[in-house]
C-alpha cells in the first residue's frame, strides 16, 4: 500500500513537468542584459532571465538558449516553479549574479548584441517555446541603450506583442535579476496581426512575413489563402523560430515581372485575435536592377538639429527589386566609391511605382515629415556620409555597378530659402538625368520641406511633345510653395549633333539670365528655370521671352521665342 501511495504521488508530481515542456509560451524570456557596461548597479555580465508563465513546475533538462549564430549548452536538470523565474549565464558569470537570485548556466552561452539579435528558448525536444528579436529601439530611452540597463518585458502572459511589450528597467539598479520586473503591468492585446510584405525563395515558394507570431494552426491552413495569375496554394506552414512568417508552396511557377496579388483572411494571432476581413499584398519575383530603373529620387543631407538624414529611392522600372541585393554609397575625397552599405539586410521587395527611404532612425522620421507608408521606410544602423554642403550619392547592384549618382550640391537649393536645414532636395523628373542641377529643386513649405516616401512635391514629368520647343507651364510662381515653381522647357530635334542656347529675356528685351549655353541635346530633353536671374536673385513679375538657338556643325539653324509670364507671390 505504501508503495502504491509512493507510485501514485511520484506520477501525480511528474506529469505536470512532461505535460508543459513543450507548450508555447510556457517559459518565456522577460528579461535581457545585453549591453551590460557601463555599468549602473548590476555586475558587468551579460545574462537573460526566464520566467515560468504555468501554474506548473516545469522541468529545463536539456533546454537551450539559442540565437542566429548557434546554440548553447543543454540547461541543467533544474525545475522552474509555478510564476518563479531564474537567471541563466554563463558559468564565469554565476558567483555574481547568484546573489540576486536563482541562477544556472550553460556552456556556449550566446553573445548577446547590443542592437538587434535573434534570441530564443528550445525544449529537449528542439520545439521553440519563445521567440524575439529585440533591437535598441525596444529601450524607449537613448541613455539607458547606451549600456547598464536591461530589457524587461512588461506583461509575460502577453509574450508576442514585440516591442510593445518591452522597454528598459526603471530599477535604479539598472535591472530586476531574479524578481518580478520593475516596469510589470497588465497589456491588453485586441489588434489583429498585419500582413506586411512577401518575399520569395524560388519560383514556387512564396513566404509572407505578419508583424507578430502567427497561431501557428492558423498559419498553417490552405483556406485562409488564395493568389491571383492562375496560382494556387498547396501548402501552408508557419515558420519558427518567431512564428511571423509563413511559407506557401505554389502549385505553378512565378515568373519574374510578374506582379500577382496575394489575398488573405481569418489569420489569428497567439492571442486569437483575427484579421478584419481580407487582406492583400503585393507578390513576386525579383530581377536585378538595370540602370534607369532604380533612381535617387530625393535627398535630405543636411538635417534639422537632433534629425538624421535620409536618401529617398524609386523604382521606375518594370521590374520588382530586392532591397537586400542593392547598396547605397557615396565617394571619397579621390573620387572612388566609398562607405558601401546595404540597403536591407533581409529580402524586401520594392515593386514598380514604390517608393523606399534609407535613415538611421525610422521612429524618429514622422517626428519632422509626413511619412505616409512607414512601411517604406527602412532603419540602416549607419548611413554613408553626405556632408551638407556638397557630396555624392551612390546606388550600386549587387555586383558593384552604379546604377544611379547624384552629385549634389547646397547651392542646388532654391535660392530664396534663407536657411536650408530640414529641407531636402527633390528630383523633378524622374526621367531626366540625375547629374543635372536644374533636374533638382528644394522641397516645397507646403509638404513640409520634405516627401519621404512618395510623391516629390515638386515632381513634373517631362512628356514627349510634337513641338520643337514647348514651355509649362505659361504661368508660374517661384514661391516654393508646391505649385507651379518651376518652369520647364521642353525640346525635341530631329536628329543627334544638336547643341542648343538658351537665354531669358524681359519685357524691355534686357537679357536676364543665360539658361543653357552650347548644350549637347539628345533627341529629346528639357531644362527648369526657377524664376532668379544670373545672379541668383529674384526677378519681377511680368511677362518674360525664351530665346533658344538650336544649331548643329553642319549649318543647320533654328529659333524659337516662347513666353512665359512670372506671378511671383510677393507677401
Amino acid at each position: 500500500m505504501k508503495t502504491t501511495l509512493s507510485f501514485l504521488l511520484s506520477i501525480a508530481l511528474l506529469t505536470p513537468v512532461c505535460l508543459w515542456t513543450q507548450t508555447r509560451y510556457a517559459v518565456v524570456i522577460s528579461e535581457i542584459m545585453a549591453d551590460p557596461s557601463p555599468a549602473v548597479g548590476l555586475p558587468a555580465n551579460e545574462w537573460i532571465e526566464l520566467k515560468n508563465n504555468t501554474s506548473l513546475p516545469i522541468s529545463l533538462q536539456n533546454w537551450r538558449i539559442a540565437d542566429a549564430g548557434g546554440q548553447s549548452g543543454p540547461l541543467p536538470n533544474f525545475i522552474l516553479q509555478p510564476d518563479s523565474f531564474v537567471i541563466v549565464c554563463s558559468a564565469g558569470s554565476v558567483p555574481a549574479m547568484s546573489i540576486f537570485g536563482t541562477t544556472v548556466s550553460v556552456t556556449a552561452f550566446p553573445s548577446l548584441d547590443n542592437d538587434g539579435e535573434l534570441l530564443y528558448l528550445k525544449a529537449a525536444s528542439g520545439s521553440i517555446i519563445h521567440a524575439l528579436h529585440y533591437s535598441a529601439a525596444w529601450y524607449r530611452n537613448e541613455l539607458k541603450k547606451e549600456g547598464g540597463w536591461t530589457l524587461e518585458m512588461i506583461d509575460p502572459h502577453n509574450p508576442c506583442s514585440g516591442p510593445s511589450n518591452w522597454m528598459a528597467s526603471t530599477h535604479p539598479a539598472g535591472g530586476t535579476p531574479g524578481k518580478k520586473n520593475s516596469v510589470d503591468a497588465l497589456l491588453t492585446d485586441d489588434t489583429p496581426p498585419q500582413l506586411k510584405r512577401t518575399y520569395s525563395t524560388d519560383s514556387l515558394t512564396l513566404v509572407l512575413v505578419f508583424d507578430e507570431p502567427l497561431d501557428s494552426l492558423s498559419g498553417a491552413t490552405l483556406s485562409h489563402y488564395s493568389i491571383d495569375g492562375g496560382l494556387s496554394v498547396s501548402s501552408a506552414v508557419t515558420l519558427p523560430p518567431l512564428f511571423n512568417e509563413v511559407a506557401l508552396s505554389l502549385t505553378s511557377p512565378m515568373q519574374a515581372g510578374t506582379v500577382f496579388h496575394l489575398r488573405a483572411l481569418n489569420l489569428q494571432d497567439c492571442q486569437g485575435n483575427s484579421l478584419a476581413g481580407e487582406v492583400t499584398v503585393k507578390a513576386g519575383r525579383p530581377s536585378d536592377a538595370r540602370p534607369g530603373d532604380w533612381i535617387i529620387n530625393e535627398i535630405l543631407f543636411n538635417p534639422k538639429p537632433n534629425g538624421n538624414d535620409y536618401v529617398e529611392f524609386y523604382n521606375r522600372g518594370p521590374r520588382v527589386l530586392d532591397a537586400a541585393r542593392l547598396f547605397i554609397a557615396n565617394r571619397n575625397t579621390a573620387g572612388a566609391v566609398s562607405s558601401v552599405k546595404p540597403v536591407s539586410s533581409f529580402p524586401f521587395y520594392i515593386f514598380p511605382g514604390e517608393y523606399l527611404v534609407l535613415t538611421e532612425a525610422a521612429e524618429q522620421l514622422p517626428l519632422h515629415y509626413l511619412v505616409k507608408d512607414p512601411e517604406a521606410v527602412l532603419d540602416i544602423s549607419s548611413l554613408p556620409s553626405f556632408p551638407d554642403e556638397e557630396g555624392t550619392v551612390v546606388s550600386l547592384d549587387a555586383q558593384g555597378a552604379v546604377l544611379d549618382e547624384v552629385p549634389y550640391k547646397d547651392d542646388w537649393h532654391f535660392k530664396l530659402i534663407d536657411n536650408p536645414e530640414g529641407v531636402s532636395l527633390e528630383r523633378i523628373d524622374p526621367g531626366s538625368p540625375s547629374q543635372e542641377a536644374g533636374n533638382w529643386h528644394s522641397a516645397a513649405s507646403t509638404a513640409g520641406y520634405g516627401t519621404p516616401g512618395y510623391k516629390n512635391s515638386q515632381y513634373k514629368s517631362t512628356d514627349p511633345v510634337n513641338a520643337r520647343i514647348t514651355v509649362s507651364p505659361g504661368i508660374f510662381s517661384p514661391d516654393n510653395d508646391g505649385r507651379d515653381d518651376v518652369a520647364t522647357i521642353q525640346y525635341t530635334v530631329t536628329g543627334s549633333g544638336f547643341v542648343a542656347n538658351l537665354t531669358i529675356f524681359d519685357a524691355e528685351g534686357r537679357p536676364v539670365r543665360s539658361l543653357v549655353r552650347n548644350g549637347t541635346l539628345g533627341l529629346t530633353g528639357s531644362w527648369n528655370w526657377d524664376g532668379l536671374d544670373e545672379k541668383g536673385k529674384k526677378l519681377p513679375v511680368g511677362p518674360y521671352i525664351l530665346f533658344t538657338e538650336i544649331f548643329n556643325l553642319q549649318g543647320k539653324k533654328e529659333r524659337f521665342k516662347n513666353v512665359i509670364v512670372l506671378a511671383r507671390n510677393l507677401n
